[in-house]
């Protein structure tokens, strides 16, 4: 049986490029006691991503190896199966055998899912992952209170989407900035945000944009950006406002960071700033899902999707994260649903 994958043949300098990837055909091993093999479905792209292609990087997960495949979080069905509590034909979501179209699986970090209750794709949504970093970041280190103002950047991606629909189920007032008209519209009439910012009209007058949007200041940042955004946002928080550590999209592909000039606010504002990696707090997803799950079968939350089809384009979905041609939660659909 022949298997399909994607790997790295050099790390990028800057904005990762189609020619770094190869798409390589090898063997499917045999099973071993304990094992499975699973057949990829859905496998999902993410920002963190790009931080493994830096190898130079202290970071927190390692580096992405050359010529070995790419490793990411994938929605599958088990085709067959020597480890006793997996079966043929159930459907397994995981944060790894990702960009490839067969993986080999112990079961280790793998949950088994029901197509019954949500599309495959959203385990690696907004019932994965990315919803999982909304909610705890917003809820337990944001810690918004009814009637207080959230801003939260990248506000149409996957992560910040449902950033902003948290708060608004909590009872805030809600900024999101995002890029182009198209997303900004949809931040309006479909995710129900009370201000939208396009960054790209805004240009050097992004600062001003958001004081006009929030009058009263903002109380909570929901940090997706980086750069211009952290700083137009520190010049408008409140005092002893809080600001939550997701991502930094901004920045990751810039061999020079931009700096941020008035970090001083931090301390005459007693602002709170603090990062944080979900990984870090899987022992809160039970609690996530219950109450997403919730939200979603009351037909509180909306998301949006980006979805290229066949592994080949993996590279494609990928790229589009940092070139901002994704709109929602990116995608790639390896197979079809049986």
């Amino acid at each position: 049986m022949k298997n399909y994958e994607i790997r790295l043949n050099a790390y990028p300098d800057g904005l990762p490029t189609r020619e770094i990837f190869d798409h390589v055909e090898c063997d499917v091993p045999p099973l071993k006691d304990g094992e499975m093999r699973i057949r990829n479905i859905w496998m999902t792209v993410d920002p963190y991503m790009r931080g493994r292609m830096t190898p130079s990087r202290d970071s927190y997960v390692p580096p992405f190896g050359l010529d070995t495949v790419l490793d990411g979080g994938a929605v599958g069905i088990v085709e067959e199966s020597r480890n006793g509590p997996f079966a043929e034909g159930d459907y397994v979501s995981g944060m790894t055998g990702g960009w490839r179209t067969y993986h080999i699986s112990t079961g280790l970090g793998l949950t088994k899912v029901d197509p019954a209750l949500a599309p495959l794709q959203a385990y690696l949504g907004v019932l994965g992952m990315p919803g999982m970093t909304a909610w705890y970041g917003l809820l337990k280190i944001g810690a918004p209170k009814p009637g207080e103002t959230v801003f939260v950047s990248a506000a149409s991606g996957a992560v910040g989407a449902l950033v902003c629909q948290i708060a608004k189920l909590k009872g805030c007032r809600v900024i999101g900035s995002a890029g182009g008209a198209q997303k900004c519209a949809w931040l309006r009439d479909e995710i129900g945000v009370d201000a939208a910012i396009d960054y790209r009209a805004a240009g050097e007058g992004f600062m001003d944009a958001l004081g006009a949007a929030a009058p009263d200041g903002i109380d909570v940042y929901f940090e997706n950006v980086g750069g211009t955004h952290l700083e137009a946002a520190l010049e408008h928080m409140n005092i002893n406002g809080r600001i939550v550590g997701c991502g930094m999209i901004s920045q990751y592909n810039e061999p020079d960071a931009v700096g941020v000039r008035n970090l001083f606010y931090i301390v005459g504002k007693r602002l709170m700033m603090k990062g944080f990696i979900v990984s870090d707090h899987f022992a809160e997803f039970p609690a996530f899902a219950a109450e997403m799950g919730g939200w979603i079968a009351e037909g509180k939350i909306r998301w949006k999707e980006t979805v290229y089809d066949g592994l080949e384009k993996a590279p494609d979905a990928f790229i589009g994260l940092f070139s901002g041609e994704n709109f929602g939660k990116a995608l790639v659909r390896i197979s079809p649903d049986p």
